[in-house]
C-alpha cells in the first residue's frame, strides 16, 4: 500500500479497441437503446391511455417497463460515449453510482418477476377471488416492496465493494462498473464481499425464483385440469409472455452473479451482461405486445388516435 497509487478513476475496457468497428457498434447500440426506450415508453403510454388495462397485471407490467428503461440507461450512454469519443475513463464516484443503480434495478426486477408470477397464480388458480386478493393496496405495497428491497440490497453490496482499497490496476474488464470486475481490482481480500454476494444474492435470488417456480407449478397443473382446448389456450396465453421474460432474465443473471470470481471470463461476461442489460430490455416490450391481444389492441387504438389527431391538426393548418 505504501508504494502503490490509490485509484481515483477507472478505465472501462469497452467492447472493442478497433477504430473501424467502433462507429458500427455505436450505431447498433444507439439503435437498440432507442428501440428499448420507445418500445417500453409505448407500453407505458398504452396502459395509461387504456382504462381496461388498469388492473394488477398491467400495473406490474408498467413497473417492468420502467425498469427496462432505467436499466440500460445506467450503462448504455457511457458505453456510447466511449465508442464515439474513445474516452473510457469513469470517475470513482461515477463508478460507484453506476454499480449501485445497475444492481438496484437488476435486484428490483428479480423481486418484481416473482410478484408478477404470484399475480398470475392468483388470476388462474383463484379467479373468483382475484379482485379481493389483488387489491389496489396490496399491489402498491408489493410494487413498493420490490423497489425498496432492490435498492437496499444494492446499498449493501455497493458499500462492501467500495470500502475496499483499490491500488492495483484501474482497468475494469467490462464496459460498465459491476461487482465482479471491480472486486478483481482490489488490493485487499475480497472474500467477505464475494461471500455476501453469494449468500445474500443467493437467498433473495433463490427465494424469488422459488416463488416464481412454485407459482408456475400450480399454474400449469391448473391449466392441465381445464377440459376444453380453448380454455387451456386462453389460460396459458395470460402467463406465456411473463414466463418467457422470466427464463430470459434468470438465465443470464444467474450466470453473471451466482458463481465464484475464479470462473469469470471477461469476454464471456461481456456477452452475457449484454444480453440481460441491453438486449432483454429491448425484447420485453416485443414479447408482451406480440403475445398479448389486449396490449396489441391498446397500441392500435393509441396509434389510430395519434393518426386522427395528426390529420385533424393538418386540416386546421390547411384551413
Amino acid at each position: 500500500m505504501d508504494n502503490s497509487t490509490i485509484v481515483t478513476e477507472f478505465v472501462l475496457m469497452g467492447l472493442s479497441d478497433l477504430p473501424a468497428v467502433r462507429f458500427s457498434l455505436f450505431a447498433v447500440f444507439l439503435l437498440i437503446y432507442m428501440i428499448t426506450v420507445m418500445g417500453n415508453g409505448t407500453i407505458l403510454l398504452a396502459i395509461g391511455a387504456e382504462s381496461r388495462l388498469h388492473n394488477p397485471m398491467y400495473f406490474f407490467l408498467t413497473n417492468l417497463s420502467l425498469l427496462d428503461i432505467f436499466c440500460p440507461t445506467a450503462t448504455v450512454p457511457k458505453m456510447l460515449e466511449s465508442l464515439l469519443s474513445e474516452n473510457n475513463v469513469i470517475s470513482f464516484v461515477g463508478c460507484i453510482l453506476q454499480l449501485y443503480f445497475l444492481v438496484s434495478l437488476a435486484g428490483t426486477e428479480v423481486f418484481l418477476l416473482a410478484v408478477m408470477a404470484f399475480d398470475r397464480y392468483v388470476a388462474i388458480c383463484n379467479p373468483l377471488r382475484y379482485t379481493v386478493i389483488m387489491s389496489k393496496k396490496l399491489c402498491l405495497q408489493m410494487a413498493a416492496g420490490t423497489w425498496i428491497a432492490g435498492f437496499l440490497n444494492s446499498l449493501l453490496h455497493t458499500v462492501l465493494t467500495f470500502t475496499l482499497p483499490y491500488c492495483k490496476s484501474n482497468r475494469v474488464n467490462q464496459y460498465y462498473c459491476d461487482i465482479p470486475p471491480v472486486l478483481a481490482l482490489s488490493c485487499a481480500s475480497t472474500y467477505l464481499a464475494e461471500i455476501v454476494v453469494l449468500i445474500v444474492g443467493g437467498i433473495f435470488g433463490v427465494g424469488a425464483f422459488l416463488v416464481t417456480l412454485v407459482s408456475y407449478v400450480y399454474i400449469i397443473s391448473t391449466i392441465l385440469r381445464i377440459r376444453s382446448a380453448e380454455g387451456k389456450r386462453k389460460a396459458f396465453s395470460t402467463c406465456a409472455s411473463h414466463l418467457m421474460v422470466v427464463c430470459l432474465f434468470y438465465g443470464t443473471t444467474i450466470f453473471t452473479y451466482i458463481r465464484p470470481s475464479s470462473s469469470h471470463h471477461p469476454d464471456q461476461d461481456r456477452l452475457v451482461s449484454m444480453l440481460y442489460g441491453v438486449i432483454t430490455p429491448m425484447l420485453n416490450p416485443l414479447i408482451y405486445s406480440l403475445r398479448n391481444n389486449e396490449v396489441k389492441g391498446a397500441l392500435k387504438r393509441v396509434i389510430v388516435g395519434w393518426g386522427k389527431q395528426s390529420l385533424e391538426r393538418a386540416r386546421r393548418c390547411l384551413h
